[in-house]
């Protein structure tokens, strides 16, 4: 006795097709999981032999034998659990092979036949519709992800259910559409006190999607301004939207019940990361935190005391928007296109910069804080500031702008700037023609500067870039204070 489920496994971002055979002989008992499976799908042997039974249904004494097919490709995930269940239940003439063949299925089974959700169903919907599957098997939980690709879910709680459903005798409701995502709780930018300039840095960087370095001693709010920046940027497309839910979703980091995710994620990881937490790998690829924060915010709070082989692996990604991750059972591609905003001191101690502290750093350990940070790197960041320790005056002042009347005008300049982008005037051409001849500015800082340049044009509200506006992406440039720069 032979039947087939249909499912999906995942690999990078993508789902890619598994069908699931299982054989049915006389013989002692016993149940085989082949066609290479990690430890989780072997586990699954235990798990839906115990759900099967859970749901009182009949468990085939006979020599059970599942394929994994094609048998090349590394199976990984519990989510294999419920199309062996269903396929060994068809194999035995439970519930009937032709109704099953026209469904994919996915979800983890507990020992009492519970369905549990399990990361990326989006990635195997997508997949399942692009195979020409209209319906997809899963646990409630994940029916409205799976929604989101176009297929029809079938919500299910319990094996049992997955059983009557197929056999003609239960109708599973209709999910209903989740209610839209609520915008995250950023801090407000109203609670920032002075630092007019920094408060500048931050609105480029959100209209123009520019690599944000504050650096200064502590204390001075570098961090409680980047913390902010989130805060500021549009809500995403549909299309950038369903990219950042299918991340998510693949990361196992989309709660259960949701849909799409409609606003820019924000990742803050801890300075001891490895590169691979960073950006993406293990023995089967997975999303890293520049990949978690593709659409939004990638804060790297302490940048100087990142490893620089973290740092370095920045800069491609950077760059391209992607990142490709090639291990030994496989290649993924994770997009990678985010805002990079970092913080940092100007020497190991702190004190250097700051007039009510006394510097006790020696030009060695300067040196050695600073050259974890490669000119290549740094020229990746299109706003560089020193944030100066606010004055008394100004901790005492009245609150300045929201985050939402800033979130306005950075929305507006986004909008221009994606139908007509500024062109430079001659007199700002010339003005940065001069920069590159006197100043250590790359190819790719000049084209950086012009960008900043357009940015702060389209805030303006102004018809082409100015002088005044390519002198101010200029002051954006790395300063002396970091030992770049003029």
């Amino acid at each position: 006795m032979l039947a087939k489920a249909l499912t999906h496994v995942v690999v990078g971002l993508d789902a890619r097709p598994v069908e699931v055979e299982a054989h049915l002989q006389l013989g002692v008992p016993a149940f085989a999981i082949v066609g290479l499976p990690d430890k989780s799908c072997q586990e699954a042997k235990e798990r839906v032999r115990s759900g099967v039974t859970s749901s009182e249904l009949e468990w085939p004494l006979r020599r059970i034998t599942v394929n994994l097919a094609p048998a090349g490709l590394r199976k990984e995930g519990s989510g294999l659990d419920l199309p062996i269940a269903l396929a060994v239940l068809a194999a035995s003439r439970q519930v009937p092979a032709e109704r099953l063949a026209g469904h994919a299925a996915v979800g983890e089974l507990a020992l009492d036949g519970r369905l549990r959700p399990v990361p990326g169903v989006l990635a195997c919907a997508e997949a399942a519709r692009r195979s020409g599957i209209p319906r997809l098997l899963c646990p409630v939980e994940s029916a409205a992800e799976a929604a989101l690709a176009g297929v029809e879910p079938v919500p299910l709680r319990h094996l049992a259910e997955a059983g009557a459903y197929l056999r003609g005798e239960l109708r599973p409701p209709v999910p209903e559409p989740p209610p839209p995502s609520p915008r995250p709780a950023y801090p407000d930018l109203a609670d920032v006190r002075g630092q007019e300039r920094a408060r500048r840095a931050l609105e480029l960087a959100a209209a123009g999607g520019h690599n944000l370095l504050l650096a200064g001693p502590p204390g001075t709010g570098k961090t409680m301004l980047a913390r902010r920046l989130p805060g500021l940027l549009p809500r995403l497309g549909h299309d950038e939207a369903l990219t950042v839910t299918r991340i998510h979703s693949v990361a196992g980091l989309l709660a259960p019940g949701r849909g799409l995710v409609e606003h820019p994620p924000f990742r803050a990881p801890h300075h001891s990361a490895s590169t691979a937490g960073i950006v993406g790998g293990g023995a089967g690829p997975r999303p890293g935190e520049i990949s978690l924060a593709h659409g939004g915010v990638l804060l790297l709070d302490e940048l100087a005391e990142f490893q620089r082989p973290v740092l370095e692996a920045l800069r491609q990604p950077l760059e391209d928007g992607v990142i490709a991750i090639a291990r030994v059972l496989g290649r993924a591609i994770f997009p990678a296109r985010f805002l990079l905003a970092a913080t940092m001191n100007l020497c190991p101690c702190g004190g250097r910069g700051d007039p009510a502290a006394a510097c006790a750093c020696t030009p060695q350990r300067i040196a050695a804080y600073r050259a974890k940070l490669s000119r290549a790197l740094l020229d990746r960041f299109d706003l560089v500031l020193v944030v100066p320790r606010a004055r008394s005056r100004e901790l005492g002042g009245a609150p300045g702008e929201s985050s939402a009347t800033v979130a306005g005008r950075v929305e507006a300049a986004g909008a221009r700037l994606a139908e007509a982008p500024p062109q430079l005037s001659t007199a700002a051409r010339e003005l940065l023609d001069r920069a590159v001849d006197r100043l250590p500015l790359s190819g790719r800082g000049r084209a950086r500067v012009a960008r900043v340049a357009a940015t702060a044009a389209a805030l303006a509200g102004a018809p082409e870039i100015r002088a005044e506006h390519v002198a101010e992406a200029l002051s954006y440039r790395v300063p002396r204070e970091l030992g770049e720069g003029p």
